[in-house]
């Protein structure tokens, strides 16, 4: 039985992509919303990586993720700052609120975990129909450049109560016709190498051309759409390792 984003998983997360680290995206989303008073949604908020930083710079964000794992470390993290925003579980594809926001964001690719096209398409709208009138969507993609099935990588964390996490991670199908790849994940927790908790996992990733992206978005409604590479606002992309952010307006 695979699990997806469960406990030692969320565990990892929250290490290797702690509070406030940045790949460019935390400096860059805090500057592209600076000038937004109202309400700003965060799908896909994970352990607060991004969300933190946001709102001790005094924005108003509120989060989901289809993960409780996630959102417990997520909650904790900001009660241990003073922070108590609107947290909940929900899905990208499906989820339906009364608000309307100024802002969406789905930063570093989270997206691209909606790896069927239908639930993909219907997350664009659903974000159009839940964004205020003029209110913008930001969102980041990136390409998939490798498509080798059956290697096995491996990486080990250590945990604050002395303990090690290790992942092994292997993609074992490519779906060119729908762009997706899938890989399998273990984690398992040791404890003076003694194994004490396994999680298994299914990892799937969607992936979209440049222009593709665009057109579906154009599609959809959104309009005024800009493209930046690398956090680098309005650059064009021109490398295909780089992370490429859209941003468009309802």
């Amino acid at each position: 039985m695979f699990g997806y984003y469960s406990s030692l998983s969320a565990e990892v997360y929250d290490i290797d992509k702690h509070v406030g680290h940045s790949f460019g995206d935390v400096e860059f989303y805090g500057n592209r919303l600076e000038s937004i008073n109202g309400n700003i949604l965060e799908p896909g908020v994970g352990t607060g990586r991004i969300l933190i930083p946001l709102l001790e710079k005094g924005l108003k964000v509120d989060g989901f993720d289809v993960s409780d794992d996630m959102l417990n470390i997520c909650r904790y993290n900001c009660e241990k700052r003073g922070l108590n925003p609107k947290l909940f579980v929900e899905h990208m594809e499906s989820f339906s609120l009364k608000e309307e926001y100024e802002a969406i964001i789905v930063p570093t690719g989270t997206f691209l975990l909606l790896h069927k096209r239908a639930d993909s398409l219907q997350a664009l709208r659903n974000f159009y129909n839940h964004l205020s009138n003029g209110g913008k969507l930001i969102i980041d993609i990136f390409l998939q450049t490798d498509f080798m099935t059956g290697n096995v990588s491996t990486r080990t964390w250590d945990t604050q109560d002395d303990k090690v996490i290790t992942l092994e991670s292997k993609m074992v199908a490519v779906d060119h016709i729908n762009q997706y790849t899938t890989s399998h994940n273990r984690y398992e927790k040791w404890d003076n190498g003694r194994l004490i908790e396994t999680e298994l996992e299914r990892f799937s990733l969607r992936w979209y051309g440049v222009e593709e992206f665009r057109m579906i978005l154009e599609l959809i409604g959104y309009k005024d759409i800009s493209l930046s590479a690398d956090y680098n606002y309005g650059q064009y992309p021109d490398d295909s390792t780089q992370i490429i952010t859209f941003e468009a307006s309802k």
